[in-house]
């Protein structure tokens, strides 16, 4: 399903000499000064600097006597902290500026990147989800970020911590932009330093805020809607009702692009969101084979030895306990037409469509996906005694309630997600299974009691 808003505004003619960079980056960087101001500054003044000159009177007008624009000292600092750090500022209309935000209602003026530019020309598919995503939505994201990279496209995300970060890495060797809430020179959230680095080589480092801005919460949504306007598709892998995930799902539509989500267990709330989008019209997403269907796009031949249907068949194999190489040189039988929808036609619309954006949640988290904090996480020994949890052990047991869920996981798989020895878990899931935070079910698999 898609919506598409037209672009209001034409393009703009990007600076080509050093003092054109100044003016332009003064008057943007001037207060009260944002994206959609700017090009209606320029288009009545012909020139950033005319207009840098106007502003004064303007906002004396509308009752600031002792507005002052960015200054020459402070542009010149940001551009020669931009060319410290190997950042290239790319100016809305210029070649290098990515194509695809051109029509947005809204396109930054002016973006710093860092990392392999080429990147923006290449089709793009961003993969968004929980920051306390559970083991199996950490290994949907993963699988989804590998076939959807193999096949040529570029994996865009927000560089959170949890689906994001899951992402990336599994792109990182194809191709992947992460999109920066803060400064593209600043690392963040810290968990994520290491693939932050790796991006700035291997993919794209992509922000509208200034160089050495420390993000904050308000910078996300902001975000968020660059990482909708970049792809052609947004997948939501697992998501709160209220959540960073979700306004960018509904960036996504108003911007024309095709939204998918991953339907999870209704007692999670981490899927909440997801199946909130499925129920109002958004593809429902299986596996890469759904995104084909939704777009259009040629099914990639078979590579030997893949495993059956990607995520969908590692799924498949954690709800019935079977062994991870079980049936991997087979491909699974796509459904029969009949049992298939059809791939939805651009101009379908419905619910989704129309329904406003969820109401943020009080103190959204500065990685932008307001998710809430793992339930039952932070406080081990709730009411009664039944969810105490001896001393020794409450910071992995917080940590293992974050990856399970009501849906079954490996005990594998949890101990590869949370990077632990198997002895190390061992006390901490008895301990769980003694509160009736946890059971453990045949074939070797956990599920997270309500």
């Amino acid at each position: 399903m898609t919506e598409r808003r037209s672009r209001s505004l034409p393009l703009l003619t990007p600076p080509l000499k050093e003092g054109d960079w100044l003016d332009w980056l003064r008057l943007l960087r001037s207060r009260r000064v944002g994206p959609v101001t700017f090009r209606r500054l320029i288009e009545a003044h012909g020139s950033a600097g005319a207009a840098l000159d106007a502003l004064p009177a303007i906002a004396a007008e509308a009752g600031d006597s002792d507005y002052v624009p960015c200054t020459r000292a402070a542009a010149q600092r940001e551009l020669d902290v931009g060319q410290a750090a190997g950042a290239v500022p790319l100016a809305l209309g210029g070649e290098d500026y990515p194509a695809a935000l051109e029509d947005l209602n809204d396109p930054p003026p002016l973006l710093w990147a860092i990392g392999q530019r080429a990147l923006l020309s290449r089709p793009a598919v961003a993969l968004v989800g929980a920051r306390n995503a559970s083991s199996l939505g950490l290994r949907m994201a993963r699988d989804l970020a590998r076939d959807l990279s193999r096949e040529g496209q570029v994996v865009v995300s927000g560089l959170a911590r949890g689906v994001d970060a899951a992402a990336h890495r599994e792109a990182l060797d194809h191709g992947t932009i992460a999109v920066m809430g803060g400064g593209v020179d600043i690392p963040y959230p810290a968990e994520t330093s290491e693939i932050f680095e790796r991006i700035g080589d291997l993919g794209l480092r992509l922000s509208e805020q200034p160089m050495g801005m420390v993000p904050r919460a308000r910078h996300f949504p902001r975000r968020n809607r660059l990482i909708s306007g970049l792809a052609r598709a947004v997948i939501v892998v697992e998501a709160a009702a209220r959540s960073g995930s979700m306004i960018t799902a509904r960036d996504a539509l108003d911007q024309g692009r095709e939204v998918l989500a991953v339907p999870g267990h209704p007692l999670d709330a981490r899927a909440a969101g997801c199946n909130i989008l499925i129920r109002e019209g958004a593809v429902l997403l299986r596996g890469t084979r759904d995104l084909h269907e939704a777009l259009a796009l040629p099914e990639p031949a078979p590579r030997r030895k893949r495993a059956a249907s990607g995520a969908l068949a590692a799924r498949a194999r954690d709800a019935a306990g079977a062994p991870e190489n079980g049936g991997a040189d087979r491909p699974a039988a796509p459904p029969s037409p009949a049992a298939r929808a059809p791939a939805r036609a651009p101009a379908r619309r419905g619910p989704l469509t129309s329904t406003p954006a969820p109401a943020r949640s009080p103190g959204p988290g500065p990685s932008g996906h307001a998710d809430p904090p793992c339930e039952g996480a932070g406080d081990l020994a709730g009411p009664g005694e039944r969810r105490s949890v001896r001393g020794d052990t409450p910071e992995m047991a917080a940590r293992i309630l974050c990856h399970l869920g009501p849906s079954p996981t490996q005990e594998d798989q949890l101990i590869r997600d949370l990077g632990v020895t198997a002895a190390a878990l061992a006390p901490a899931i008895l301990d769980l299974e003694i509160a009736g935070l946890v059971e453990r079910q045949p074939g070797g698999q956990l599920v997270r009691l309500e």
